[in-house]
């Protein structure tokens, strides 16, 4: 999926002009695991809010990890929490 890039900042990548990136699904992740539900205006439930999940063993983190990106319409084959390290292996 090609979609504008982001930088460390999650700002538009401007090297004067708008940057954009062949393959977007970890930048698509990545926003969907740090964004809360209702940050998006136009898509008021999207969103795992992984900060609130801290003290979570797991369990519920996962699953909620695997909706919304199923919702959002990736491909979900597995997305493990070990000692403290998320991994996921999921795309378009």
């Amino acid at each position: 999926m090609k979609d504008f890039l982001l930088d460390e900042n999650d700002d538009l990548a401007i090297n004067g002009d708008l940057l954009i990136v062949d393959k977007s699904d970890e930048q698509h992740q990545r926003l969907l695991l740090l964004t809360n539900k209702g940050d998006w205006k136009e898509s008021a439930t999207v969103g795992v809010g992984i900060l609130r999940w801290l003290k979570d063993e797991g369990e519920g983190l996962l699953a909620e990890i695997k909706k919304e990106f199923e919702k959002d319409g990736m491909t979900v084959k597995k997305i493990d929490l070990t000692e403290g390290k998320l991994t996921t292996d999921a795309a378009y």
